[in-house]
Parts: C-alpha cells; sequence; structure tokens
C-alpha cells in the first residue's frame, strides 16, 4: 500500500508481460516459464523451442538471472569469439527477442552481424552423378540415394526432408506434400505447408527405398537428421547443396522463376506477382514442374 492507503501494483505484470524498470531486473523462473508459454503458441516446433530454451538458460546463468546490459554484452562478445557467425546470430537474435519482451530499453541496441559476402556453391548433374558413385556400396546406399534425388528435384530444405513421415510421399502421382505440423514436429520456414514433385528416377529410388523401409529395415524415420548427417559427414556434397541443384537447375532450364519460388517455399512478402497475381493449382504446378524438369535430369 502507498501513503494514500492505495494498493501498489506492480506495473512488470500487466497482462502478462513485464516492463524493465530501473537499472537492472531480476528474472524469475515464472517470467522465463511465461515467455515460453507465448512462444510455444506461435507453433514452435518441441525441437526449436528446446533450442530456444537452452539458448536463454545459457544467458541467463551467465548475468544471473539479473538483466544488466555490461554483462549482457560481456556474454555477446563472448559468443562471438567462441562460434560461427550464423550460430552467433541465431542466439543473439533470441536473447535480443526476449530482452524486448521484458521491454528492455537498450535491447533494440544489440544490433546482429551483416551477413558475409556469399558465393553460392555451383552444383551440377556431375556432383550429383559422383556423390551416388561415392555412396554406392554404404549399407544404407538405397536411403542415400532416395534422400539425393529427391532434394535434387524436389527442391526441400534439408530440415523439410528430415521431418518427411511416410504418408507424405505419394509415389503414384510424383509429389510431396511438406507440411507445417508443430505438433507433429513439422514445419517450415514460411510456417505454411505446399507441395513440390520429384522425378521418374527419384520415384523408383522411393519405391525400393520404402519396399525396404516397411518390410526389412531397422530405420524408424525415413530420413532422421543425425543419421544423415553422419552418414554425409565425408562427403563433398552435404544434404543442404540439394536444394541449390534444384533452385541452379531449374535456372539452366530455362523454368519461370515465380514457380520455382512455390515449389521451394519461398516467402511471397517481396513479390507483389506471387502475393497478388500469381496463383497455381496443384495440378497446374505439377503440368509445370513435368514440362521443366522430369524428362532433363537425374
Amino acid at each position: 500500500m502507498d501513503e494514500c492507503g492505495r494498493r501498489d501494483l506492480n506495473p512488470s505484470y500487466k497482462l502478462g508481460k513485464p516492463d524493465f524498470l530501473g537499472e537492472n531486473r531480476v528474472i524469475t523462473k515464472n517470467d522465463f516459464k511465461k515467455y515460453l508459454a507465448r512462444r510455444e503458441i506461435q507453433g514452435l516446433t518441441k525441437q526449436w523451442l528446446s533450442q530456444c530454451n537452452s539458448w536463454l538458460v545459457d544467458y541467463l546463468n551467465f548475468v544471473k538471472w539479473n538483466i544488466d546490459e555490461d554483462k549482457t554484452l560481456e556474454y555477446c562478445k563472448h559468443l562471438n569469439n567462441n562460434m560461427s557467425l550464423v550460430y552467433y546470430k541465431k542466439h543473439i537474435y533470441q536473447i535480443r527477442r526476449f530482452l524486448e519482451y521484458l521491454k528492455v530499453d537498450w535491447a533494440s541496441t544489440i544490433k546482429l552481424p551483416p551477413d558475409p559476402e556469399y558465393l553460392p556453391k555451383r552444383i551440377s548433374e556431375l556432383t550429383i552423378q559422383k556423390t551416388l558413385s561415392y555412396f554406392e556400396q554404404h549399407e544404407y546406399y538405397n536411403q542415400i540415394k532416395s534422400i539425393i534425388l529427391l532434394g535434387a528435384s524436389s527442391g526441400m530444405r534439408a530440415k523439410e526432408l528430415y521431418q518427411l513421415k511416410l504418408g507424405d510421399i505419394d509415389l503414384n502421382n510424383r509429389t510431396v506434400y511438406i507440411n507445417h505440423k508443430p505438433e507433429l514436429e513439422q514445419s517450415t520456414k514460411t510456417r505454411k505447408s505446399r507441395v513440390s514433385f520429384f522425378t521418374k528416377r527419384a520415384e523408383i529410388a522411393l519405391s525400393e527405398f520404402l519396399d525396404c523401409f516397411n518390410n526389412c529395415s531397422n530405420l524408424k524415420n525415413l530420413f532422421t537428421q543425425s543419421h544423415i548427417t553422419r552418414i554425409f559427414k565425408t562427403s563433398d556434397l552435404k544434404v543442404k547443396d540439394l536444394r541449390k541443384f534444384f533452385s541452379q537447375e531449374w535456372d539452366r532450364l530455362g523454368g519461370a522463376t515465380s514457380i520455382k519460388k512455390i515449389l521451394m517455399g519461398h516467402s511471397f512478402k517481396s513479390d507483389v506477382d506471387l502475393m497478388h497475381y500469381n496463383c497455381q493449382s496443384q495440378e497446374d504446378l505439377k503440368r509445370i514442374y513435368d514440362r521443366v524438369m522430369n524428362d532433363n535430369i537425374l
């Protein structure tokens, strides 16, 4: 109660979103729990939510759960000196987002470094063939061949390939359903589900692999990330490069960029045509895909 007998309300908990007052702020486990709950209802997968939780707990432990600008900057410097730029930016972005939720007035001064100049790696059909030859004697060759040909001919992100479930692949129509279903641990970068397609050669490889997967395999998932990453560790071509091949090959074959963006799941925010004009049905996309890709590659 104040001197006038009025109840002393703590503005830190208005609407469940705390305000940052004073030089420092002690963060309670309840503050943190509420923040994570709000992130969870945004549709994040459990895996990504767990990663964000881990990064933030590391930060909070460093500052001893007391938000302090000097200690925060010290932590940022520590991260910058001990990890890759990509990992550093992801980590710092999550910290800044948390501080902005707390309404920390200096949170906006924590700037992310610019991306380094990047030259895409050229991936040709010869690169794909050499990689298939490299793995030819591998015990999981059917699985390896399937993920290579599916990734190279569909344009899926590596993460999307790892999350695929058996029911997402329609062999009869050479269609793959790329779902955003966080409750099933499936997510896309745009948070929208989409479809893409694969070639006849990929269909044959997938048919052979799925037959083995259903009848004689000890595999629990189609393409578990840890399992696939270990396999490709010694390969010059990585799973993420398969998407690069699709993008480059589509352009080499003269395919429309707008259709490529749809198939690859790019954001439409900066593309007026895709946002307001260009609408294609699944049948339209399949017909265009087959005309550009199916009889020309792999």
